[in-house]
């Protein structure tokens, strides 16, 4: 699969990853009252899962990590949270920016996960889906 191929499947799961972060946080934060920033540690857990599933099955369906699902889920999560640094610290910074968006976090999540996106693709495709897959 061609590179171009690659990041537009990245760039699908990362809108996906975008709509289940944003969802998950502004549910939180609306109906059941969490604060902004707590809820946003569950937003991104559910949000990396569902890329991981994405990306999986589609951007990196040609390549392999070499481990089992758990311990792929594990290492994606772990990388993805250096892409989270970069996306936490970003939204930490609109929030203080703009307090209005205490009520309206999910914008801030957009913008926030656009800073991430690079980052979390060279990881994703250079540490974990490293390997072609092999015919066994």
């Amino acid at each position: 699969m061609s590179l171009r191929k690659q990041v537009l499947l990245f760039g699908v799961g990362g809108a996906i990853g975008l709509v289940v972060d944003a969802g998950v946080v502004q549910a939180l934060v609306s109906f059941a009252h969490w604060n902004a920033y707590l809820a946003r540690v569950v937003s991104f857990l559910s949000a990396a899962t569902a890329t991981w599933l994405w990306n999986r099955r589609y951007t990196f369906a040609h390549r392999e990590s070499g481990r089992s699902l758990v311990a792929e889920w594990a290492h994606w999560i772990a990388l993805m949270s250096v892409g989270a640094v970069v996306n936490y610290a970003a939204y930490a910074v609109i929030l203080m920016i703009y307090p209005w968006l205490h009520r309206w976090p999910a914008i801030a999540v957009a913008a926030s996960s656009a800073a991430a996106s690079l980052v979390n693709f060279a990881t994703a495709r250079g540490v974990l889906f490293k390997r072609a897959k092999t015919s066994a």
